[in-house]
């Protein structure tokens, strides 16, 4: 399913930078893995659209996900011409902190990539169905290296204030997040539940009106390195925006980052990390040109 996003949007991509074939080579045996984060790396919520982008530059848009009737996020057209070609040159992994239902709402693009990573690692979709014992190997190692989910949610309704905080939510009985009115809260309770959530294996996370607290061992690169070994690939192309994609980034051969989030507020850079300028849904789009440009 898809259409034009809001307000109908004029095209401003030149596909015809990046050569798109009528005849791409199978992913089949492919010796490239490329694994990328999903919310604001390649697709974009209403809200992040059109980060620092004039009105006059506003490219046309394609709704990848609609929950309840409403849709929630976009790539742009020229994206999505992109990406299905990459998809049949590489092994394509979605790789997201998303739930599995949150990712199953979402459609992209061309085929359905063969291998999906959601809940920041602690789920391996493959051809669309849960591998169980990758699962419970992730939760025996959750077990032995950080302190209990119980505690840490525990913390959570005890120290977030109701006057900021909308919701309290449990993912995959993995990890929590809140969702908050972000500009009300205090920058102080962030550093502080920082530390707390250090000393016992956790990191925090802000990504826009919500705060993730997850497991230091639950991490996207230990699924990708597990993919790679599966599908035996050689190279590994990745990107993200946020602090939760630090391991992911660094565990490529090569990786973008966009110039807004987390990352790009804090400067965070690697040897191999290419951070580009592009904001908002433009971000995406270049980092899809950038990885067929690669291979």
């Amino acid at each position: 399913m898809s259409h034009t996003g809001p307000s109908g949007f004029s095209s401003a991509g030149d596909v015809s930078a990046v050569p798109v074939t009528d005849d791409p080579p199978t992913a089949a045996g492919s010796s490239v893995l490329v694994a990328s984060d999903l919310d604001r790396t390649l697709i974009y919520s209403s809200a992040a659209l059109l980060l620092g982008m004039p009105d006059a530059r506003a490219p046309r848009l394609m709704c990848v996900e609609v929950n309840d009737g409403r849709p929630l996020s976009y790539m742009t057209e020229d994206a999505a011409v992109l990406l299905p070609d990459l998809m049949a040159r590489t092994v394509f992994v979605p790789t997201t902190t998303r739930t599995r239902k949150q990712y199953r709402r979402i459609r992209l693009p061309g085929p359905r990539p063969p291998y999906a990573i959601c809940a920041n690692g602690g789920h391996l979709l493959v051809d669309g169905d849960t591998d169980h014992d990758w699962n419970a190997a992730v939760r025996e190692r959750l077990a032995a290296d950080c302190a209990p989910l119980a505690e840490v949610s525990e913390h959570l309704q005890r120290t977030a204030h109701p006057d900021w905080t909308r919701k309290i939510r449990i993912a995959e009985d993995l990890f929590t997040y809140l969702v908050v009115a972000r500009d009300l809260v205090p920058e102080l309770w962030v550093k502080e539940l920082t530390g707390w959530a250090g000393e016992r294996g956790w990191s925090v996370s802000a990504q826009g009106s919500k705060i993730y607290l997850v497991p230091r061992p639950l991490t996207k690169s230990a699924a990708v390195a597990e993919v790679a070994r599966r599908a035996g690939t050689t190279l590994t192309l990745t990107a993200g925006d946020s602090l939760l994609d630090t391991d992911l980034l660094l565990a490529g051969d090569q990786s973008w980052r966009p110039g807004h989030g987390e990352l790009a507020d804090q400067g965070w850079t690697s040897a191999r990390v290419t951070a580009l300028d592009e904001l908002g849904v433009a971000a995406g789009e270049r980092i899809l040109r950038e990885m067929l440009l690669r291979i």
